[in-house]
């Protein structure tokens, strides 16, 4: 969802905030635009539709020369693509500029007051209300531009990442969040803002990580040498200074560019081997004989005595949770429901204070989960997050939980993290099984080997990629496809469905196997290429059986297998063989082909893999 960057200090701004646009590029946007104090005394606003290289070349003739400069990359909530709605936005005198994420529910309302007044508005935005209402206050009400952002704050209803600069007063940016991420990277005598610290990890690793409902005043001081007197001050929106809580980002740059693959999503899907080490790494003991969570730790009690699981989560996360339904129940013994977190919050769900929910989220900032989270807790369950990003809301609006740990995620087609969210899951099942008891130790310690053999496993799996580019050629004519799974296979078939759907655009549903008669069985026929994850299980007899029925029907067989399996070889059209490995611990390596085939299927289609159309990277407006 949109991109915030900023830039106060003594070097040009306008290279830095390109380059932030485009580490933020990942997050999906459809415009992009820039606000630079210039050298002049002038603020100027470029702004275009389309992708940052627009911009870039849009620019070539303007003037780009200031050190103070916000930018952005937006992603269409309030009127449609274009440079007349792209951010950021003048207020009606062009003294002020802002950028904005989130959406301003009550826009409409404060729109049609403030035209009343006799304000002109030129684009279809919430967030040019914004700069209009806080222009207005500060005008009419003799205010400074802080209070006169505070006083605007207060009257507006929605969630906010916003970013402020008055060409009046030079050396400032005003930056202010509600349900929506910002961080303030601190530099040598230079400030840095940006919606994660993708954008900021080049300059610095030391970032505040903005509260709800806090205002960050960014400043500069007017002398022109070394010590440029930078001072960061963060209120609320009442006024009320707030402690700065200064942390430290360990991010990779390499983690956060290509490394040589042609695209973010390929890369990240191989790199789940490594992902996964790093995953386990201090919670898998070397011998494998032994899962540590030091949230089963610290907060034992509320663990032990849950009497029901929820898990809230949205879209990859969902599919997650659906694997970690069926290994919690099978280790734990407690009853498990999964949730959409939209669905969630939206209605009058039955939460007990013994209930611990569970809250998964790959950038910690998923809207609808975070909601999700703060009406549970109300509830007075106890909280557990499952997240990517270090510092993101939902890993502070929870009592506790676990980092994947498997590093920035830029592809928008989630890979690493799923497998990453399914494996700690595991870990958690097995940590909390063996403490109440409930999974004897012969099965505890061969899913505990069995799950630090995974990285290795799919290592293995990564070497058919040649092979399922190759058949990805075969099927990219089709206009539907469907996936098949049963048990632990089932979420995976939803998941490879999703991944498909994402991005190359082609219509595909997951479903169980055995639900295919209740209705799918009508549309297969030869152009219906069917993925069935038919592996060595307990089930194995009657997915073979429905595979027999689609090829019946003239349906075409993509059929994912144990290795050795020559019994569904000679029936499915195209077999991909998988490593032996529990029954349980199959979605981690069975989803990687699948992550291939949609891959392959949308790079044969020419697709923009990194960044399908109308979608983006974390929801973090409803």
């Amino acid at each position: 969802m949109c991109g915030i960057v900023g830039y106060i200090g003594r070097r040009d701004a306008f290279p830095i905030l390109i380059s932030g646009l485009r580490r933020l590029e990942y997050r999906g946007y459809d415009s992009a635009g820039v606000a630079l104090l210039s050298n002049s005394g002038s603020l100027n606003v470029w702004k275009t539709k389309g992708k940052v290289d627009n911009l870039v070349e849009f620019c070539q003739e303007k003037d780009v020369s200031g050190t103070v400069g916000i930018a952005h990359t937006r992603w269409a909530t309030h009127g449609e693509p274009s440079a007349r709605n792209a951010h950021p936005h003048y207020s009606e005198s062009h003294n002020l500029a802002i950028i904005h994420n989130g959406i301003i529910e009550n826009y409409s309302d404060l729109r049609s007051k403030l035209s009343a007044k006799g304000v002109k508005f030129v684009s279809d935005t919430d967030t040019e209300v914004l700069v209009q209402l806080i222009e207005y206050v500060k005008e009419h009400k003799q205010l400074d531009l802080l209070t006169a952002v505070q006083v605007a704050l207060y009257q507006v209803i929605g969630a906010y990442a916003i970013a402020v600069i008055d060409k009046r007063d030079p050396n400032q940016i005003i930056a202010a969040r509600k349900q929506s991420p910002l961080v303030v990277g601190i530099g040598d005598n230079e400030f840095f803002l940006g919606s994660d610290a993708s954008p900021i990890v080049e300059y610095t690793d030391k970032v505040v990580y903005l509260e709800d409902g806090n205002i960050a005043v960014l400043r500069r001081g007017d002398e022109q040498g070394a010590d440029s007197g930078m001072e960061l001050k963060v209120v609320s929106i009442l006024g009320e200074e707030q402690e700065l809580a200064v942390k430290t980002v360990d991010v990779d740059l390499g983690q956060i560019e290509k490394g040589g693959y042609p695209h973010f999503m390929l890369k990240e899907i191989f790199e789940q081997p490594e992902c996964l080490t790093n995953c386990m790494r201090g919670r898998v003991n070397v011998e494998a004989d032994h899962v540590t969570l030091s949230a089963l730790i610290d907060y034992r009690r509320q663990l032990l005595n849950a009497k029901r699981v929820v898990i809230v989560a949205c879209g990859t996360s969902w599919h997650a949770g659906l694997i970690g339904k069926q290994i919690i129940e099978m280790l734990c013994r407690i009853p498990v429901e999964v949730e959409y977190a939209s669905e969630f919050r939206y209605r009058n769900p039955v939460v007990m204070k013994d209930d611990v929910v569970i809250a998964i989220s790959q950038s910690g900032e998923t809207a609808d989960t975070l909601a999700a989270v703060q009406l549970a807790k109300e509830k007075g369950a106890f909280i557990y997050g499952i997240c990517n990003a270090i510092g993101s809301s939902i890993p502070r609006a929870t009592d506790t939980g676990t980092y994947i740990h498997v590093g920035p995620e830029i592809g928008v087609a989630s890979t690493k993290a799923f497998t990453g969210q399914v494996t700690v899951l595991t870990m958690f099942a097995l940590a909390l099984g063996e403490a109440k008891g409930t999974v004897n130790r012969e099965d505890y310690l061969k899913i505990v080997k069995g799950l630090s053999e995974i990285p290795n496993l799919i290592r293995e799996v990564l070497k058919t990629n040649d092979k399922v580019a190759d058949l990805a050629r075969t099927f990219t004519y089709a206009h539907n496809f469907l996936y098949l799974g049963r048990g632990f296979s089932y979420p995976v078939a939803l998941e490879g469905a999703l991944k498909l759907k994402e991005i190359s655009y082609i219509h595909a549903e997951g479903y169980p196997a055995a639900e295919m008669k209740h209705g799918p069985i009508a549309l297969i026929d030869s152009d219906m290429p069917v993925v069935v994850i038919a592996t060595h299980n307990a089930m194995y007899e009657k997915v073979l059986s429905n595979i027999q029925e689609i090829k019946a029907r003239q349906g075409r067989v993509i059929a994912l297998v144990s290795k050795g399996d020559d019994t569904i070889a000679r029936i499915a059209d195209e077999v991909i063989e998988l490593p032996d490995v529990q029954e349980c611990l199959e979605p981690l390596v069975a989803t990687v082909p699948l992550q291939l085939l949609a891959y392959h299927v949308a790079v044969c289609k020419g697709k923009n893999v990194d960044q399908p159309r109308n979608l983006a990277k974390s929801v973090t407006v409803e």
